[in-house]
């Protein structure tokens, strides 16, 4: 047990050190891209790029089925099979990226050419994307196995030396985009198409060299297949809503309104993505545990870690978004210079929509472990699928864009409050009263962590005149109230010790 939790910590810390560096070239790039490119051609690039991710919804419903198979496996200590596990993932995802290329060239290039509002003048290079983004789906698509054997071995420090290859290159496709007299959108797809390309390559050669069972052979497990399509089938349901309401949303603003708009619902996608980075790799080291634990038979160890790390997760998300909702105006002025119409509201809701969206992602993983995801798997994803023709009407009738993000917040709200509950209660053998470690606490630190936020921001936010220094005294208040509330009502007394062993440790080995 103290293996694992050395491990996990280990993995944590290099995937937080991995994030702080993408992060912050993320927002840097991100902001001169937009300015390169213009409003209108990066909404274009998202809107086009969200038909490919759409048809791609079938892959993260195997990639779900293939990271749980194969982490299960190592877990359970089946070697023969896990190999087999892996050449039988690999062989089903070959097939799903050529399925994949023949759908989009076909079905996806006629809707691109007779459902989006797209400028007849930015049209050849909508076109020019649309393919390469065909390409990188493919190449990612058959790559969905190496990774997840990295993530079922936690090497987590993988990730964190690739990102460094990763911003850097980035870096270099701002620089390109600045000298080139190339048409820039063209351009920008291109270079994105090679980087993802070499950094997929380098994956598949790290895990052929590194780990036995991904050096592929030939294997088709009929019994295995069956397996794994069964668990994916019901992933299948969810993977659709989930891109219905993602890259799915995109598509039809671009059909309602204009790109600046899908420009701006991207934007606050971006910011979202880098709130829950933290989250996420706080998950992806800790859900390799919960899944192994559940394999060996420690089901009581499974599920205090799952609840322990829900709750942690809401601590997480909450320290981020409170700062953000609180600054969005200034914020998005001082990263992108020129804000889009609707970013703000775009992105004030959708981090209020993450409080909940973390019980629902969290939670699933028990369900996850145990490989019973029928029944989340029809009901999770049938709200999901209610977003989108609601949405269709909204925007039908002439309700803003904003009207779906308010959709999302109530129906998330469902999902991670009332239907996860449930669920693990009737499925995974959990208890009411399990869940009063978690909610309570959550509701208490936020309640109590908003007052002082919020009386800042209503006399003195908007009287300092610099902008900059208005986000930073207002970012310093949200995260000093939260965590103090986090510290003193959040914790208990011996995570309170454990962190300040830590800290006295940290200080006494540099002192000496």
């Amino acid at each position: 047990m103290n293996n694992s939790n050395k491990t996990m910590a280990k993995n944590t810390i290099m995937l937080y050190f991995r994030m702080m560096i993408t992060m912050v070239v993320s927002l840097y790039t991100s902001r001169v891209i937009l300015q390169t490119l213009g409003v209108t051609d990066y909404g274009i690039y998202q809107a086009v790029g969200g038909i490919v991710g759409f048809m791609t919804f079938i892959n993260g419903a195997l990639a779900t089925g293939s990271s749980r198979f194969l982490t299960f496996e190592l877990g359970s200590g089946n070697f023969e099979k896990l190999k087999r596990t892996f050449s039988t993932t690999l062989t089903i995802h070959f097939v799903l990226a050529v399925v994949i290329a023949i759908v989009g060239e076909t079905v996806g290039l006629w809707f691109l050419y007779n459902k989006l509002e797209i400028p007849f003048e930015r049209f050849d290079s909508a076109i020019f994307c649309f393919h390469l983004s065909i390409v990188a789906a493919a190449i990612s698509i058959i790559q969905v196995p190496y990774n997840a054997t990295i993530i079922s071995h936690e090497k987590m420090n993988i990730y964190a030396y690739v990102s460094i290859v990763e911003v850097l290159a980035k870096l270099g496709i701002v620089y390109v985009l600045k000298i080139g007299s190339f048409d820039k959108l063209k351009l920008y797809a291109l270079l994105l198409l090679v980087i993802n390309a070499a950094l997929q390559l380098f994956y598949c050669i790290y895990c052929s060299k590194k780990f036995e069972e991904a050096r592929f052979r030939f294997a088709f497990d009929k019994v295995l297949f069956k397996d794994i399509g069964k668990f994916s089938g019901w992933s299948l349901f969810a993977q659709g809503a989930i891109a219905l309401n993602s890259q799915g949303i995109l598509i039809v603003l671009n059909m309602f309104f204009s790109p600046v708009v899908v420009a701006s619902r991207a934007i606050s996608l971006q910011v979202n993505g880098v709130i829950n980075q933290f989250v996420n790799n706080f998950r992806v080291a800790v859900n390799p545990q919960i899944t192994k634990r559940f394999a060996q038979g420690d089901f009581d160890g499974s599920k205090n870690l799952l609840l322990e790390s829900t709750k942690y997760s809401y601590y997480l998300i909450f320290v981020l978004s409170l700062p953000i909702f609180f600054t969005a105006d200034k914020l998005l002025k001082l990263w992108l210079g020129v804000v889009p119409e609707y970013a703000v509201i775009f992105l004030q809701l959708i981090v209020v929509q993450n409080l909940f969206t973390i019980f629902d992602t969290s939670l699933y993983q028990a369900l996850y472990a145990k490989g019973r995801i029928k029944e989340n798997a029809l009901i999770s994803p049938t709200v999901g699928f209610i977003r989108f023709p609601l949405a269709c009407l909204l925007f039908k009738f002439g309700f803003s864009p904003v009207s779906f993000s308010y959709v999302c917040l109530g129906s998330y709200f469902l999902l991670g409050c009332v239907i996860k509950p449930i669920l693990l209660v009737k499925i995974a053998n959990y208890h009411w009263r399990d869940f009063l470690r978690v909610y309570p606490n959550c509701l208490k630190i936020s309640l109590l962590s908003l007052p002082l936020p919020i009386i800042f921001y209503v006399y003195i936010y908007d009287m300092i005149n610099v902008e900059f220094i208005s986000v930073i005294a207002q970012a310093f208040i949200s995260l000093l109230s939260s965590t103090i509330v986090i510290w003193f009502c959040g914790l208990d007394r011996n995570s309170r010790n454990m962190v300040v062993g830590l800290i006295k440790k940290k200080v006494f080995k540099k002192a000496t």
